[in-house]
């Protein structure tokens, strides 16, 4: 369970999860310092942790080697500043005065100021009842005396993590289309930062780190692990000192922006929430999990529908008649949700023209959009489309109307990349537009999913009106596609979003706690998702990560990969379909709607189920993923080009009743738990290219 205790002696801090502790305290100067987090401990064994002197002891040095809960510039501090301001006079170094503190309902706030300029800064925790999880971001409050301040770092939080005899980070990058690489190397002596300077968390990095010993696995060893819920550029930055002093501050925006913060003004971050673990590279990602299930996502309880898109079948040639084929072939393979792609409004037949333009083209849609949507309907499917609502193509009537709109700088060229211009949410107009035209939109006709895209990257992202505060709108444009996406929920109850930026660009807790899934990657080939679904799955659950199956060859790789093992790959996550439908034999059909009944079965396992990774894509051509939930396990078996004749490691299961039994559903097999658990499973898979299987058990007494 959680707690929150409080020592007013030694002016200390214990935060409580269900299997950890975190312990902070002030030091004689009023600075928050940071004292534990990790396993358990008591209050009186918290009080026993002294503070510790830096080795070096020298007027070039800190001369305390305890690492500050939001580290700031002044005195002898040489760190990685999570908090940078200025004040109208110059002074940038911050001296402390508590204030005092809050804790109610699992929440602690605690209150400074500085010793003369008009700031307070509250640095907030949360813990939760249910999950190690532990919350945390900070506000910024000018107390409404004198000039502005002016803001020009300021993070959610920093994180120490305890000595240890070695530092390993681990992290995803990639690009699009190769999403969520994952990446683990030894933390170097200094400053390593990630960061997305693209007003997205991006395809290139994603907004997380996991950080061990260096002898952690996937069900051994400590992990500790942050997470940023924020959808814009942010960083990350992981410093390991010269006496192996290790943590990280990380918050939104990247270096080089200011803020201004007027009198009377608040600023609140985000939240960067951090978890320890005890239990490897899997335990971690089981918890957080866990944690987006239970504290993220608008609706966990649900199962995600079988989606089919159109996108790769029509490209832009979209209009009624084919929509429709679409739709019945889509139909009949068992699709629950039919969602139409770009191509349907305005101007638009390529990425030149129409964005902005969102009404129905009258030649491809004569009718309107509602004889399609009753379509849909009455083949008992739902119905959703696809918006783009933060760009504008130049060559559209919205842009010639108000140019202005877009993020711009006076006297520079506006980049152009797809063809289109970003937006400029921070303005106040643009959003209500934006919110208008989306709401008209849903509440005009029975759209039940919005896939809400954003295919580029901010450039001169500028705001001339704000003249030396222009750089906010790096964070007020996110914040305003936060208030455009809640209010519509709020509005439209049924309503339901799936997060996509090119792919996967735009995947992180901010934009889950407003959406339903996240399009993974525009990459569907089966080879390559793998890989990447392995990294998602890293931080994020299975019941978030949309798969499709579509056509093969691959139209972005060219690879020819056997349709069943297309299935067993998407079955992973949330399985949806693409690709030209009516253009599939009759066989492939069949087989692909006897494979989309049976996701259907094993549906609630796999998306609301706990996910064990049972081998490393890099390592080895055999890849296995199972899920349990209660008495049921799934497990999903491929097999990946390799040497002829080159052994295969069976799949060791994980989380089961050794004492158990549990009955295969396909073959009848009875399996000990015990043996599954030890010795492994025999997909019996024959020894060619992409094979793969999908095992199903259920635990008998």
């Amino acid at each position: 369970m959680s707690r929150i205790e409080f020592d007013q002696d030694r002016r200390l801090w214990l935060l409580g999860t269900p299997q950890t502790s975190y312990a902070l305290r002030l030091d004689a100067a009023d600075r928050p310092t940071h004292v534990h987090w990790g396993p358990p401990l008591t209050l009186e064994q918290a009080k026993s942790i002294g503070a510790r002197r830096n080795p070096a002891d020298s007027s070039f040095d800190e001369p305390g080697d305890d690492r500050p809960e939001l580290p700031v510039e002044g005195g002898a501090a040489f760190g990685v500043p999570a908090l940078q301001v200025r004040f109208a006079d110059g002074t940038q170094a911050v001296e402390w005065q508590f204030l005092g503190h809050t804790s109610e309902n699992g929440e602690l706030t605690i209150r400074l100021r500085d010793r003369h300029y008009p700031l307070e800064v509250g640095l907030h925790y949360r813990v939760h009842e249910d999950s190690d999880v532990i919350e945390r971001w900070t506000t910024l409050r000018h107390l409404g005396e004198g000039a502005p301040i002016t803001l020009l770092r300021n993070d959610s939080a920093s994180w120490t993590v305890p000595r240890r005899a070695g530092y390993r980070l681990s992290h995803v990058s990639g690009a699009w289309s190769s999403e969520f690489g994952v990446r683990r190397e030894p933390l170097s002596t200094g400053e390593t930062t990630s960061t997305s300077r693209r007003g997205v968390s991006s395809h290139q990095a994603n907004p997380w780190l996991m950080l061990d010993a260096g002898d952690a696995d996937e069900g051994h060893g400590e992990v500790w692990s942050a997470a940023l819920a924020w959808s814009g550029s942010w960083r990350i930055t992981a410093e390991r000192s010269h006496t192996d002093r290790v943590g990280w501050t990380g918050g939104a925006g990247h270096e080089g922006l200011t803020r201004t913060l007027r009198p009377g003004e608040i600023l609140e971050t985000p939240v960067f929430a951090g978890l320890y673990a005890a239990d490897g590279f899997g335990g971690t990602s089981r918890r957080w999990h866990a944690y987006v299930s239970g504290h993220v996502l608008p609706h966990p309880e649900e199962l995600r529908p079988i989606v089919y898109n159109s996108w790769e079948a029509t490209g832009w040639d979209v209009d009624e008649e084919k929509q429709k084929a679409l739709a019945v072939a889509a139909a009949e393979l068992g699709a629950e949700l039919f969602v139409m792609d770009d191509g349907w409004f305005g101007g638009r037949s390529d990425d030149t023209a129409g964005l902005g333009d969102w009404t129905p083209n009258p030649e491809r849609f004569p009718a309107g959009l509602d004889p399609l949507i009753d379509e849909v309907h009455r083949l008992g499917m739902r119905f959703g489309i696809w918006v783009e609502p933060e760009m504008v193509n130049p060559d559209s009537d919205l842009y010639r109307a108000h140019p202005d709109w877009v993020l711009r700088m006076d006297n520079r060229e506006r980049t152009m990349l797809r063809g289109q211009l970003v937006l400029n949410f921070a303005r106040p107009e643009v959003a209500d537009w934006a919110h208008k035209w989306l709401d008209d939109l849903v509440g005009r006709h029975e759209i039940d999913f919005l896939k809400w895209d954003m295919n580029r990257a901010f450039t001169e992202a500028g705001w001339p009106e704000r003249g030396e505060d222009a750089s906010r709108a790096w964070i007020d444009h996110v914040r305003a596609v936060y208030s455009v996406m809640d209010r519509l929920r709020a509005d439209h109850p049924r309503l339901r979003i799936e997060s996509c930026a090119g792919g996967g660009g735009r995947a992180d807790l901010g934009i889950l706690a407003r959406t339903d899934e996240v399009w993974t990657s525009d990459n569907t080939d089966a080879f390559d998702r793998i890989g990447i679904q392995h990294g998602y799955g890293q931080l994020y659950p299975a019941g978030t990560m949309a798969a499709w199956v579509t056509d093969s060859p691959n139209p972005l790789t060219g690879r020819s990969i056997p349709l069943r093992f297309r299935f067993h790959v998407a079955m992973a996550g949330v399985l949806g379909l693409g690709g030209d439908l009516p253009l599939w034999t009759f066989e492939e059909r069949r087989e692909a709607a006897e494979l989309v009944a049976l996701y259907k079965e094993i549906r609630p396992v796999v998306q609301h189920g706990a996910q064990y990774r049972l081998g490393e894509p890099g390592g080895s051509p055999l890849t296995a993923v199972q899920y349990l939930l209660e008495d049921r396990v799934v497990v999903l078996i491929w097999q990946r080009p390799t040497e002829y004749g080159r052994p295969l490691v069976p799949p060791r299961l994980a989380g089961l009743d050794p004492e158990a039994r549990y009955h295969d559903e396909d073959t009848g097999e009875i399996h000990h738990g015990a043996i599954l658990l030890s010795h492994g499973i025999d997909p019996a898979l024959s020894e060619k290219d992409y094979a793969s299987a999908l095992i199903r058990l259920t635990r008998i007494s």
